[in-house]
């Protein structure tokens, strides 16, 4: 049984090509998808191409100054973290400095734009019910024909066509919708209190009466509210930014919105649920409507109930009151209509996004609300001249490594070093396809760690060319010719090289985990580095040194071939290998 075994193995082993040409094969794929892609360089990190650097500082509401600490500032920085790196592997600097600063640095070459919108923002979700809404230029629309009703539409081409027609009379325009919007104020709280639309006599042709006053504090809550909602312009950015700032959850609120490219203005009841409800949130073009880009969430199960409660008290009201706003960060984002309570679990925001919007504000709902309110202090654009310095060097300093690695394999090994060599050009050479196609596919971006992780990784790759030479050259002390030496050393020298490659690789995995930021990128580089390490070595040095094998030059053991066998110290005459056993027969001792 055992020469059949033998043979198959000689069979094998006399096809080296075959692994020789696959490497091939997959370095010339790696290449033509590199240039098809049209990025033939790595991306390079902020501290070798430039970028953005943006300054992020902490505030609090009064009183609430110890919010300020480290473990908040530490989760906002984690947040951050995995908001504007993704795989974490972007090279994207987020960390704290002091007490109350984090700067984030965007290297060149990345949305900085979308970055910068993403990393401050505090995603504040709520779902809160809509009391009334108007244009924000235009005359009231929360009025009906009906009072009774206590409803609100929003804008017509009649409210237009209204608003033209007493602009004739610009003195009476001020006192006429202020007087209005105080009347409509007043039913939607009265509305929003009795968790039912407010009513009047049938017929009276006049909005609601105003609620009885319940004390002071109460008429002048509303009497502010009804101000806030008077003089909101929400055209003017200035005044929309501070729209409804300071209003607790639990009190209502004005807030602007844009719909169709028309901003309106909104009065907005106590919020029914948090944005801390939400489970999931993702991205989702709807070919089966004319919805288009979508962004759909999962409630946990707390929020499923308060969901389907407010769902289901706002279906029975009449419009706007059937709507609730999806409130975020001050901005209502939409403000579906209710039919019927929605008790799923399940909820989609829609709102004509384009794809990078609904992306985005996935995005940050599934990463979750910042535990602090981020104000920008600066934004700083950075210069690459410090980092190209440090990378002329570090290029010099790897270049005189590799040289003093090849001039010792050339003095030591000979012409052994041409397959080291050549080998370690095979990998190089992937690396560089592999890193310039990681730019574009998951964000990675090289920067002066990982180029350090590259330089270690020929100290690596050259320990294993190493150890599998020496395997062989042990093999022709004992002895044997060559070609059996080189078969035979290979299952010896291939256990070494992967525990060896394996320890490399699992300190990469874990100094990849446990580490941020620019740590990343070289534990990354030398994780990449030591796989590649293991498939040059099976796939081209393995191959090639057999294939060298079978020229005279080194199975004759040339003095200059590096096997030698006088000069390996190995004691002639040399050993044959073991032929295959005769069927039948007595065995020829010289043969064993």
């Amino acid at each position: 049984m055992a020469a059949p075994k033998r043979g198959r193995s000689a069979s094998a082993q006399s096809k080296p090509g075959r692994s020789l040409a696959l490497i091939l094969i997959a370095m010339v794929a790696l290449t033509g998808g590199m240039f098809l892609s049209g990025h033939t360089t790595p991306r390079l990190g902020i501290d070798l191409a430039g970028g953005t650097s943006i300054t992020l500082r902490a505030e609090t509401e009064p009183g609430q100054e110890s919010a300020i600490n480290k473990t908040n500032m530490d989760t906002a920085v984690e947040i951050m973290n995995r908001r504007v790196n993704g795989l974490g592997v972007s090279e994207a600097e987020v960390q704290t400095q002091g007490d109350a600063n984090i700067i984030v640095n965007i290297p060149k070459g990345t949305n900085s734009k979308e970055a910068q919108d993403q990393v401050g923002t505090t995603a504040k979700l709520y779902f809160r019910p809509v009391l009334t809404t108007e244009l924000s230029a235009g005359t009231p629309t929360s009025p009906s024909p009906s009072p009774s009703s206590g409803a609100s539409d929003k804008a017509t081409d009649g409210a237009k066509d209204e608003k033209a027609t007493s602009s004739g009379s610009p003195s009476a325009t001020p006192s006429s919708t202020s007087t209005t919007q105080g009347r409509v104020v007043t039913d939607a709280l009265k509305a929003d209190a009795d968790a039912t639309p407010s009513t009047s006599p049938s017929g009276s042709g006049s909005p609601a009466a105003s609620p009885p006053a319940s004390g002071g504090a109460t008429d002048d809550a509303t009497s502010k509210l009804q101000a806030e909602y008077a003089a909101l312009d929400c055209t003017n950015p200035k005044v929309r930014a501070e729209a409804g700032k300071g209003a607790k959850p639990t009190d209502p609120t004005v807030a602007c919105g844009n719909s169709s490219g028309q901003w309106q203005k909104y009065i907005l009841g106590p919020a029914a649920v948090d944005g801390t409800d939400v489970d999931k949130a993702q991205a989702v073009f709807q070919t089966t409507t004319a919805a288009g880009w979508t962004v759909t969430m999962d409630f946990t199960g707390n929020g499923t109930k308060k969901f389907a409660d407010i769902t289901g008290r706002l279906a029975q009201n009449q419009p706007p009151q059937n709507q609730f706003a999806i409130v975020l960060d001050g901005e209502v984002v939409s403000d579906p209509r209710v039919s019927q309570a929605l008790t799923t679990g399940n909820a989609e925001i829609s709102g004509s996004f384009t794809q990078e919007e609904a992306q985005g504000l996935a995005n940050m709902l599934s990463y979750g609300a910042l535990p602090l309110s981020f104000k920008e202090d600066s934004v700083t654009t950075v210069t690459a001249a410090l980092g190209g310095e440090q990378l002329h060097a570090g290029l010099i300093a790897g270049a005189i490594g590799l040289a003093l690695v090849v001039l010792y394999l050339l003095v030591y090994y000979r012409g052994l070093s041409f397959i080291a060599v050549a080998s370690l050009l095979v990998s190089a050479a992937l690396t560089y396809v592999i890193m310039s196609l990681l730019g574009p596919a998951i964000g990675f971006a090289l920067n002066l760690p990982a180029v350090c992780g590259a330089i270690v990784a020929i100290g690596i790759t050259a320990d294993s060319f190493i150890v599998y030479f020496e395997r062989v050259r042990d093999e022709i002390r004992e002895g044997r010719t060559l070609r059996p030496a080189v078969e035979r050393a290979w299952p010896r020298a291939r256990r070494t090289i992967l525990v060896s490659d394996f320890v490399s690789f699992l300190a990469a995995a874990v100094l990849f985990i446990v580490t941020v930021g620019k740590v990343q990128g070289f534990a990354f580089t030398l994780g990449l580095t030591t796989l590649l390490d293991v498939v040059v070595v099976f796939l081209f040095t393995k191959p090639l040194l057999t294939l060298m094998a079978r020229r005279n030059f080194f199975a004759s053991g040339h003095k200059w071939s590096g096997l030698d066998p006088k000069a390996l110290g190995a004691k002639p005459p040399l050993r044959r290998t073991r032929r295959s056993a005769p069927t039948a027969g007595p065995v020829d001792p010289k043969e064993a």
